[in-house]
């Protein structure tokens, strides 16, 4: 008999390519990239939209009804149940050359994404990263002779998007997007929630 690996416990990055047509995607970076006047005090390169709903425009009730139900499926791999979920919060990413965002999390949410607006340079995929906190080995073998695996890598790079890409993570997940080498970064970044869950007679409702 062989041998066998599990891997435990796996944590899921859904790639959903071409979820918003190009159109739409046009649309989109044209109107918001404009709105985006909020800086980032990681860097001088990166500026944001306010925090926004479906509501605030026909163009992201047009993106909503395509997202949410790629949200539904990547919801099914995190609750094993297929569960409502609403679109809490969008807001659009404006990065120019240089710049770049740090790494961090989605508070307040349950499933995060990103939708590509433009095309990206490959200096600033995403990139997700293990937690920083104690869930680690305390000393590192780490050298130029290590072959990295999913079992020892500490980030992943994400492939190449296109515009109108969609990207589904847990909003628990780090990441971060590295220097800009390339043009202009447009992305939509949300969160969502589900409509409820429960546990055993325990049951949690949530308003999107």
């Amino acid at each position: 008999m062989k041998d066998e690996v599990f891997g435990l416990f796996p944590v899921p990055v859904m790639r959903c390519p071409g979820v918003l047509p190009p159109p739409l995607v046009q649309a989109l970076a044209e109107h918001f990239s404009r709105q985006a006047q909020q800086p980032n005090n990681s860097s001088e390169g990166l500026s944001h939209t306010r925090m926004l709903t479906p509501a605030d425009s026909p163009l992201l009730v047009d993106a909503a009804a395509l997202i949410t139900p790629k949200i539904a499926e990547f919801g099914q791999l995190l609750f094993g149940e297929a569960l409502g979920w609403a679109i809490k919060e969008m807001w659009v990413n404006v990065l120019d050359t240089g710049g770049r965002q740090a790494m961090h999390n989605h508070a307040n949410s349950f499933a995060s994404g990103v939708v590509y607006l433009t095309e990206s340079d490959d200096s600033a995929r995403t990139v997700f990263m293990k937690s920083p906190g104690g869930h680690d080995f305390s000393l590192k073998n780490d050298h130029a002779g290590v072959v990295t695996g999913p079992y020892n890598a500490e980030k992943w790079i994400s492939p190449s998007p296109s515009p109108g890409d969609l990207v589904l993570f847990p909003s628990y997940l780090m990441h971060a997007v590295p220097p800009n080498a390339g043009g202009r970064r447009i992305t939509m970044a949300l969160n969502a929630i589900p409509t409820r869950l429960e546990s055993w007679g325990y049951a949690l409702s949530f308003n999107g």
